[in-house]
């Protein structure tokens, strides 16, 4: 009767209570643990998002200096200090033409981020003109008229270096053409040229994946080194 009394007996409280904080621990652990993994799996994704920003940034940047084009009464290269702008030719083989590309850092509604433009293509100078203005324009205030503006990632500073005369020296504006001697009759044909290598480093913003500073070097390519 004893042993049939004894087999019947079910979960004291004690034990029912045990049981149920055991599971608790279990799946508090097992949360922390899920929760760990989402938190990673959400910052390599950060991560690598940036990642593919800066390298399509980068390339664009290549792209836009290796397109440059010295031309008379032109200058193929200008940096201020706040924007560099650039002329190049357009992508276009089909319909040979050029453009104005121009880089700058201005803050916005995203926050503050390393920004480009270009400006409809043209053939002539006087359109040149209108273009290499419109892009001071839009880097001061965000005007530029037609035009496309693009905002790329975010950046807190960035400086330029030419290398010229074998050594790298801050950006600035490259010294004015001076008038061929040899033919005074066509003073277009005075060009200004581009420097030997530009040296970019930005500075990039802490917390979207990527931070630290990044240099990133060009050579002309008729220097006749490869580029980096």
């Amino acid at each position: 009767m004893k042993a049939h009394r004894l087999a019947a007996r079910g979960f004291t409280l004690i034990e029912l209570l045990v049981a149920i904080s055991v599971m608790a621990l279990l799946a508090l652990v097992s949360w922390r643990g899920l929760d760990s993994m989402s938190r990673a799996t959400t910052q390599n994704q950060q991560r690598a998002d940036a990642v593919l920003t800066l390298q399509t940034t980068l390339a664009q940047w290549s792209a836009d200096l290796d397109a440059v084009t010295t031309l008379a009464q032109t200058r193929p290269i200008d940096w201020n200090g706040r924007v560099l702008r650039l002329t190049r030719r357009t992508s276009d083989e089909s319909a040979p033409a050029m453009m104005v590309a121009a880089w700058t850092l201005r803050s916005g509604p995203d926050g503050t981020r390393w920004r480009r433009w270009q400006s409809p293509p043209f053939t002539t100078r006087s359109e040149w003109q209108q273009a290499w203005n419109m892009a001071e324009s839009w880097a001061q205030d965000g005007g530029g008229g037609a035009g496309g503006d693009v905002a790329l990632m975010p950046v807190d500073s960035w400086q330029l270096y030419y290398f010229r005369e074998n050594s790298w020296t801050p950006a600035g504006a490259l010294p004015a053409a001076t008038p061929n001697p040899a033919d005074p009759a066509n003073p277009a044909g005075a060009t200004v040229n581009m420097p030997d290598g530009v040296r970019l480093v930005l500075n990039l913003s802490p917390g979207d994946g990527l931070a630290g500073a990044l240099t990133r070097d060009w050579v002309r390519p008729t220097v006749g080194a490869p580029r980096s």
